[in-house]
């Protein structure tokens, strides 16, 4: 497999625990942290997973959400209990429970966004369309472009009870297990790009032309709007993307954001019950979300982790499991890390302009906006491998 590589260390999306100190001696000291490792796991699990009261400056008017609901949501009976979901630093998102059943909403923020950011239409458009075809989404109930109901435009989807798992290494997971959630997540994805966009309604779901070229202009232009300081590495990977941008050789359904927090678990079995955050899916190259899945191998959690030991697939080894499905090869990697950390350096940045501007979602909202530099000089090391000067 040419190209990967290269550790990103200081780049973590997700930050490593730390070992405990002091450590005991030798074998009880392997014993200690592995056992440390765990709760650690499990930790950083529940501690992203799950509800919470909603915040002051997220609450709506959930009498109107309620009759707005009795009127567009097949079913639907109320009292409604409204609560937040703990995740997310885009849309925030809500459990909505009833007597009978529970639901989820996902909002666009209040105040001054982005351009074509936040697109819940978007969301719910390519759910509604997957979850007709048997792929594992939740069902999309009704969607709400009128913001006098509750300050923004919203949809309603199904509740999916199940496992998020926000650390990669799976340490809350018993060995056998890890390798067939990793085989599921892979296998899901090249499932998502097997189907021709056309045949299921997502035929006008992205623009004509090179995927790649038009992402790479978006987050500029995303940045540029954005930007609260000058960042050198930036600005060349701004002048070198566009004018080194792969052939497209076919369209997808591109997810956009791919990873294992992305998704839920079946609550006892190994297997994908249901992708989430569908806020940058568009039509596009599947190399973006192939290349952005073996992106994860070389981040804290997986790049420094013993996969044997932990029956983890390699990075080689979830190649193949995907290829094996779409008949793809593996391009050379440099490239499209080199965008991917871009690209991703684009959306801190927009997270940073939205602490700027008093409307980011999450707590962790911050530690995310201050790891926009170290992405940027991550993605033009990637850029020089790839040839840039």
């Amino acid at each position: 497999m040419g190209g990967g590589g290269g550790g990103l260390s200081g780049v973590a999306l997700v930050e490593s625990p730390p070992h405990p100190d002091p450590l005991p001696a030798s074998g009880e000291r392997e014993k200690q942290e592995g056992s440390t490792k765990v709760a650690d796991g499990v930790r950083k699990d529940e501690e992203f997973s799950g509800t919470r009261p909603v915040e002051e400056r997220h609450r709506i008017d959930e009498m109107r959400l309620d009759g707005w609901m009795r009127k567009h949501v097949e079913g639907y009976a109320g009292p409604l209990t409204v609560l937040q979901f703990k995740g997310g630093q885009s849309n925030p998102t809500y459990r909505l429970d009833t007597p009978g059943r529970s639901y989820v909403m996902r909002r666009k923020p209040f105040g001054k966004l982005l351009p074509s950011a936040h697109a819940v239409d978007r969301e719910f458009k390519v759910i509604a369309a997957l979850s007709k075809q048997g792929f594992p989404v939740a069902k999309a109930y009704a969607l709400c472009t009128d913001d006098s109901v509750i300050g923004a435009a919203f949809y309603i989807m199904s509740m999916e009870e199940g496992r998020v798992f926000w650390d990669p290494a799976l340490p809350s997971q018993p060995r056998e297990a890890r390798r067939a959630i990793f085989t599921s997540k892979v296998e899901t994805l090249a499932k998502l790009h097997q189907f021709d966009p056309e045949k299921i309604g997502l035929g006008d779901f992205g623009k004509p032309g090179n995927y790649f070229a038009r992402q790479v202009d978006r987050w500029t232009k995303q940045y540029r709007a954005s930007e609260t300081e000058h960042i050198p590495e930036v600005e060349k990977l701004i002048e070198w993307l566009p004018r080194t941008v792969p052939e497209q050789k076919r369209v997808s359904i591109v997810h956009g954001d791919y990873r294992l927090d992305n998704m839920i678990f079946h609550s006892t079995e190994p297997r994908v019950q249901a992708v989430l955050d569908w806020e940058l899916s568009t039509l596009g190259d599947p190399m973006a979300d192939f290349t952005y899945l073996l992106m994860q191998w070389t981040m804290p959690g997986l790049a420094n982790a013993d996969l044997a030991a932990l029956n983890i697939p390699t990075m080689d080894e979830a190649a193949k499991i995907y290829c094996d499905v779409t008949g793809e090869t593996v391009p050379d990697l440099n490239w499209y890390f080199s965008y991917n950390l871009f690209r991703l350096a684009g959306i801190t940045q927009g997270i940073a302009g939205r602490i700027r501007d008093g409307t980011a979602a999450s707590a962790k909202a911050m530690e995310s906006a201050k790891r926009t530099v170290p992405l940027s000089k991550a993605s033009w090391e990637y850029a020089q491998k790839a040839g840039a000067r």
